[in-house]
């Protein structure tokens, strides 16, 4: 008989202990803000060193919340697995407008879930509403 302790996790337990303990997530200031199957909403909160020129958000920083939000999706609606393995196969990301001096959120949503490939969706605004970016990311899990 197996007991809560020795069951493998599901995806999104994973990620909830993976994301606070990830160096590079730390480093931006990624915040989950939301998780929920196949969606999650994670928020990157301004800071000056975030800043390409003026107060414009460096576009990298933004690809960097892309590819996090579209992360912890995938993951989120992922059966048990016994270890986090994955890995981002393509990133596309349009931008859309500068994000200025403001925190921006990620909404990430998955559009189809294969076998181990997962393709999401993820819509970026300012923290005014204003659209930022858009981006596609095609996310392999295991």
């Amino acid at each position: 008989m197996s007991t809560a302790e020795d069951r493998p996790l599901s995806g999104a337990e994973m990620i909830r202990q993976f994301l606070p303990l990830s160096p590079y997530v730390t480093y931006l200031g990624i915040q989950l803000t939301t998780m929920e199957r196949d969606l999650a909403t994670l928020t990157l909160p301004f800071r000056e060193p975030m800043v390409t020129i003026g107060t414009v958000v460096h576009g990298g920083a933004i690809a960097s919340l892309i590819d996090t939000a579209a992360m912890v999706a995938a993951w989120s609606g992922a059966e048990q697995q016994a270890k986090l393995r994955g890995s981002t196969v393509g990133l596309t990301v349009s931008y859309l407008a500068p994000a200025q001096q403001e925190d921006i959120i990620a909404t990430a949503r998955v559009l189809r879930r294969g076998r181990s490939l997962v393709y999401l969706d993820v819509e970026v605004s300012g923290a005014s509403g204003n659209p930022v970016a858009r981006g596609l990311v095609t996310y392999k899990l295991g």
